[in-house]
């Protein structure tokens, strides 16, 4: 028998209360603009908090003169937020101290804790639990934005066990944690060293002779999207079709979207070869470059640079591509900063010989693999971690409910 099974057996053998987090948590407060005259906040956006990690990450600093209409709830140290936008995406963190009395998005649902009832790491974990997924999943609101509503969250009934009881389990979790963050840091260090070796290698190369994008492609293309509402174009599609939002500086092996033959012959998209350099050129996503593993369509929005194979090698063009998102996306245009193929055709890149293009591309698949490959190195261990942790936390979250007194 476990230790925690000798606590069940000690200090509630018939079963653990379950009670809406209503009544073991309670609200943050909203700030009064009006009162905080020039003083400055951390503000907690609905992209600041990382899904993978359950951290927060990049905030912004705010002030009454720009705080967004949604900048208003103010989080101490503890509380524990849940994104109620998009909220199956299960996006949420707890509260370190550094962000005590910042500023939080209405996008989130504050729960403060109880802490005589239930501790504020023990709460953490349900929410990452398949049960408080599943109820999020059934009582969200669809619509072009899904959304939950604060008022459910809080009807959820959360397992309340002796806070004996609780410890031991955050204890358990909270080490397979600590594991992950440990990994997480490894490889973040494995990145930069990435990052390092390839500014310094592709950095080496600029005394090699110059071309351009455009002069070193066979085919230089881009795609077209059907028209919504025909289903005609989808039902039942099998080409890949993809668009710019899979554009995700790695490789494409699907696409979320398939697309029918008929579509194929009257929309004006067409077919592009496996292993073409894509580069979105639109919106959000303009200058982010990909490789495409199988034969698939794009939409409009993707410039699709088939390499020449006696110029370039498509790998040394990609990691070239990719380096330069920063300087490639400045060069977009109008409101929202948009590419076209001119631009992308015109970008100038050294083409070294194709022997030290082969050398350099060997050097840098040995670490992109390193830190971005999921079947081996550092990012499956750490997805090995993260479904051990995920595993032992359903297993030790799940209880069986007290029956209520007759």
């Amino acid at each position: 028998m476990s230790r925690i099974d000798e606590l069940i057996a000690e200090h509630c053998p018939e079963g653990v209360d379950f009670r809406p987090l209503a009544e073991i948590t309670s609200k943050s407060v909203s700030i009064k603009w009006v009162s905080a005259a020039d003083a400055s906040f951390k503000y907690i956006d609905l992209s600041s908090v990382d899904r993978v990690t359950r951290r927060i990450g990049e905030t912004v600093s705010v002030t009454a003169a720009d705080a967004p209409s949604r900048a208003r709830q103010i989080v101490r140290t503890g509380d524990v937020i849940f994104a109620t936008t998009r909220p199956t995406q299960m996006r949420w963190a707890v509260i370190p101290e550094e962000y005590d009395e910042q500023i939080a998005s209405t996008g989130y649902c504050v729960l403060r804790p109880n802490n005589d009832v239930i501790l504020t790491n023990f709460l953490a974990h349900i929410l990452g639990t398949g049960n408080f997924s599943r109820y999020v999943e059934s009582n969200q609101i669809e619509g072009n934005y899904p959304s939950i509503p604060d008022s459910r969250i809080r009807e959820f009934k959360a397992p309340v066990p002796p806070l004996e009881i609780q410890r031991e389990i955050v204890r358990i979790l909270d080490t397979f944690s600590k594991m992950e963050a440990e990994l997480e840091a490894e490889l973040e260090a494995r990145k930069q060293q990435y990052e390092h070796y390839r500014v310094s290698l592709l950095t080496s190369v600029e005394s090699a002779k110059w071309s351009t994008l455009g002069d070193i492609s066979s085919r230089v293309s881009t795609g077209a999207t059907p028209k919504a509402g025909k289903p005609e174009y989808y039902r039942d599609g099998t080409i890949p079709w993809l668009r710019t939002g899979e554009v995700t500086f790695g490789e494409v092996f699907d696409t979320e979207i398939k697309i029918t033959d008929q579509a194929l012959k009257e929309t004006g998209t067409s077919w592009i070869k496996e292993n073409c350099v894509i580069v979105a050129i639109s919106g959000a996503t303009a200058a982010r470059s990909a490789i495409n593993k199988i034969p698939l369509t794009t939409n409009q929005h993707c410039c699709n640079l088939q390499i020449d194979e006696s110029l370039a090698n498509y790998r040394f063009v990609f990691f070239w591509v990719s380096s330069k998102y920063e300087e490639l996306k400045s060069l977009g245009r109008g409101a929202r900063s948009d590419l076209n193929t001119k631009i992308i055709k015109d970008f100038p890149i050294p083409v070294p010989s194709l022997e030290e293009q082969a050398r350099i591309v060997g050097i840098l698949d040995k670490f992109d693999a390193l830190v971005n490959d999921l079947s081996v190195g550092l990012p499956a261990e750490l997805a090995a971690r993260r479904q051990q942790y995920e595993y032992y936390r359903d297993k030790l979250l799940t209880f069986k409910e007290l029956e209520p007194a007759s």
